[in-house]
């Protein structure tokens, strides 16, 4: 009845309406980018538990995109555990004015932004709250200078919780890849942060597997330490494709340590790269 009233009564400006009408529309969340960027593409990189992989994936896709020839960006948004820098080689002050901060850059032209870059020391813990911390999140979008970005990554932190949700709610994301392992817990963890995709509207491209397989340096068979995976089961259920798998490699781990991820040379993700430069590339 009251929903009827307010239909006859209507001057279907919603702005200046207080009424709970089924025909009025919820208010966006989503902030703007800082006026003096433009960031083209935003794709999250997420997971449902933590350690699994995502710095990893996060910057190996910002390497092989630049490579490809766009410029790619890391926010990164796992502010109690930021890896993003260490991985890329990215050190020293960040410099700005009152009201703007700019991101720093790797040796090839990837820009970075992390906590990490903000502290006196890059060992120092962030013992913040959620609010603060999904608040910094919000500003590493708002407030940092980011240049012309064909394709940024965001470095999520895992799980469901207070930070996921903001940077869902108030980033503009057009898509997120999913990084699991070939544990029993996948399909649990896997459908959660699917789950939670849906609930927010964004998009899922595929998954990445990490710590998938070894390789036997003596006879080169392949070793799945975990057991068999489970994802390829997952995916076929829920209907999405799987991107990449990263195995156990060293070598990998060792660029990594080195700050020098830009050197890689293995096709782990170049399946990844090519979903992502064949959905959004104009």
């Amino acid at each position: 009845m009251a929903d009827t009233q307010n239909k006859e009564t209507c001057t279907h400006n919603c702005s200046t309406c207080s009424a709970n009408c089924s025909s009025k529309k919820p208010e966006s969340l989503i902030e703007p980018q800082n006026e003096m960027s433009n960031i083209k593409r935003v794709i999250g990189i997420v997971s449902g538990k933590g350690g699994v992989g995502k710095s990893l994936v996060s910057t190996m896709l910002s390497v092989l995109m630049r490579r490809r020839g766009y410029n790619t960006a890391v926010l990164d948004a796992d502010i109690t555990g930021p890896s993003v820098p260490k991985a890329l080689g990215v050190s020293g002050e960040v410099t700005g004015h009152e009201k703007a901060i700019f991101p720093l850059k790797s040796k090839t032209g990837i820009e970075v932004m992390s906590v990490n870059l903000l502290l006196q020391s890059e060992e120092s813990p962030v013992v913040w709250r959620g609010p603060v911390i999904a608040g910094t999140v919000k500003q590493f979008w708002t407030d940092v200078i980011w240049g012309d970005v064909d394709f940024m990554f965001i470095d999520m932190p895992p799980g469901t919780g207070d930070v996921p949700l903001t940077v869902f709610q108030s980033i503009p994301l057009d898509g997120i890849i999913i990084v699991t392992s070939p544990q029993d817990l996948v399909s649990m963890i896997v459908k959660k942060a699917v789950n939670m995709a849906k609930l927010m509207n964004i998009p899922v491209l595929g998954f990445v597997e990490n710590m998938s397989y070894a390789i036997c340096p003596d006879c080169g068979k392949k070793l799945n330490i975990f057991g068999e995976s489970k994802l390829d089961a997952i995916a076929e259920e829920l209907g999405y494709d799987i991107l990449g798998r990263i195995p156990l490699d060293s070598r990998l781990a060792s660029l990594c340590d080195k700050g020098i991820i830009e050197l890689l040379e293995n096709d782990y993700l170049d399946s990844a790269a090519d979903a992502i430069e064949k959905k959004f590339a104009e």
